[in-house]
């Protein structure tokens, strides 16, 4: 199985669906087991963080994605790059991060532009060393488990997926400014969305868009009839299980986009490979992403056998182990400075 995409062009974006009502806003919707509508996050805490001020498209309890502000700009990446392909019992995922046939906005965000008075976000877009493996034929684990900040998963065209909450463990899709594709850059320069994307082809659709980490597909909003999916047709990873086919490969499992937090992924339903997350952290082959930086986001995904609590948190290259990470559920343990989530 290989995914190769070249670019497609500015034209799927001028058939986006316009979002047709409010949506419930994810603040405080952060469990310590899996809940349908919520995050099953690894950690409680949170260090803040991202944009500084509400703006008008919040209503109350609710928020209105068609009154949001973008970031400006138009960004083509014509040196983008990424591959996923089978190679035994592995998906190996190449990439330099950078979205192939989709457009970013202007980062970081100007002065100038509107979006300024609400996130000042001073990141840059920056190429990265995309380099790991995914089972090829996951498997349902025994438990459900947590996720970390930082990458989940990743789309077809190359863009890495981040949980649901921004730094300050608020709904990074309603609280932070992204593009006009909902993506922005980390303080590592890395591309990311935290929800559904109207770039990506086949979000709106009964389409598989990406992978989560533990190696099952995520698709689109609708299901084969074309109705659009909620949370309450989901369970408490948000997915479901179905027969779903990609690339001659069947799946009993797989995880939905829907237009209400927590958007993509609330936990983990099957194993995340020790090494999957060693590779994301620059400690693997390939290298993973510049200064191991994802060391602490990830850490509590290092744990016992099918990705259980029990692991240290395992920090950027030269400093020690620190103790437990996850915390017990519930914890008091925030985040280390170089962990964030915008």
């Amino acid at each position: 199985m290989t995914i190769r995409l070249a670019l497609l062009g500015l034209a799927f974006l001028a058939a986006a669906p316009a979002f047709a009502h409010e949506l419930p806003v994810g603040d405080g919707k952060i469990s310590t087991e899996p809940k349908v509508g919520y995050l099953f996050s690894c950690q409680s805490r949170f260090s803040g963080g991202g944009a500084f001020t509400t703006g008008s498209w919040f209503h109350g309890k609710t928020w209105d994605p068609s009154q949001k502000p973008h970031a400006q700009g138009e960004v083509m990446w014509p040196n983008a790059r990424f591959s996923a392909t089978a190679e035994g019992s592995q998906t190996k995922v190449e990439g330099n991060g950078l979205p192939v046939g989709e457009p970013t906005g202007t980062f970081p965000i100007s002065r100038s532009d509107p979006a300024y008075q609400y996130d000042r976000n001073p990141n840059s877009i920056k190429e990265q060393k995309i380099s790991f493996a995914i089972p090829l034929e996951p498997e349902l684990a025994p438990a459900a488990t947590c996720l970390s900040m930082g990458p989940i998963g990743f789309t077809n065209t190359g863009v890495m997926i981040y949980n649901a909450v921004d730094d300050a463990g608020r709904d990074a899709a309603a609280h932070e400014i992204q593009d006009l594709c909902n993506g922005h850059p980390q303080q590592q320069g890395q591309y990311h969305y935290h929800s559904s994307s109207p770039c990506l082809p086949g979000a709106d659709q009964n389409a598989q868009v990406g992978w989560a980490l533990d190696g099952f597909p995520i698709l689109g909003k609708r299901d084969a009839s074309g109705k659009e999916l909620t949370d309450a047709d989901l369970d408490g990873c948000h997915g479901r299980m179905e027969d779903v086919s990609v690339n001659g490969r069947h799946y009993a499992y797989a995880y939905r986009l829907t237009d209400e937090y927590p958007y993509t992924i609330g936990c983990y339903k099957g194993s995340v490979d020790r090494a999957t997350l060693q590779s994301l952290m620059g400690r693997g082959p390939g290298g993973g992403m510049p200064g191991g930086q994802m060391g602490g986001q990830m850490g509590g995904q290092m744990g016992g056998p099918q990705g259980g609590p029990g692991g240290g948190r395992m920090p950027p290259p030269g400093q020690p182990f620190d103790g437990p990470w996850p915390p017990p559920p519930g914890g008091a343990m925030p985040p280390p400075p170089w962990e964030q989530n915008r």
